[in-house]
């Protein structure tokens, strides 16, 4: 029953809040131990309070074309002049220990995976932030030092992606955390429930 995981692929743009809804239900009582996360390489520097191998694997641009050369990479992206992408090898041991995997990966990425998997065994989910005005104060935020021209830059690369969220099986509205948290979880369990059978999870790998 299980040799086949189900993938769970999660996009959205920048200050969508797609990172901190995926930490917060890797974090369930009820999913923690059953859902896996795939870590993805990038060029672009670590962040204050980003751990390598946790949050992303971190590399030099060098050492990520030499990975693409030898093909190493199950699929990449460049986004605002770093590249991204996931690890082959990385993805196959996951697949190994036979339990749902839950990437965040760009439209791009989300819609190879499905290519490559198939679509009974993928789901993709697309998270929309709110108002463009709440997310270029949210963006502002998080990436303090930003000049105007860059936020703008990063507000038509979001415009860009939400024109596309119909591609993916489910658009999630993140304009409450609260809210958007409960509906992924639920997305994710009814998804399991019918691949698998809800209660043959739970039994599984409690």
């Amino acid at each position: 029953m299980w040799n086949k995981n189900l993938i769970f692929v999660i996009s959205g743009p920048s200050g969508s809040g797609k990172t901190t809804l995926i930490k917060a239900i890797l974090k369930d009582k009820e999913l923690k131990k059953n859902l896996l996360r795939s870590v993805s390489f990038t060029t672009r520097a670590k962040r204050k309070g980003e751990i390598d191998g946790r949050d992303y694997f971190f590399i030099s641009e060098e050492e990520f074309k030499e990975k693409l050369k030898r093909k190493k990479i199950l699929e990449w992206t460049r986004f605002l002049d770093y590249y991204y992408g996931t690890s082959l090898d990385y993805f196959k041991a996951l697949l190994k220990k036979k339990k749902p995997i839950l990437l965040c990966l760009d439209e791009k990425g989300a819609l190879k995976i499905k290519r490559i998997f198939g679509k009974k065994r993928v789901v993709t989910i697309f998270v929309i932030p709110p108002k463009l005005k709440e997310l270029a104060e949210r963006i502002a935020l998080r990436h303090q030092g930003l000049d105007e021209e860059e936020i703008n830059r990063r507000l038509f690369l979001a415009k860009e992606q939400i024109k596309n969220a119909y591609l993916y099986d489910y658009q999630l509205i993140n304009d409450n955390f609260k809210k958007a948290l409960k509906e992924l979880k639920g997305i994710i369990l009814k998804e399991i429930e019918a691949k698998y059978g809800l209660c043959s999870f739970r039994e599984t790998f409690r």
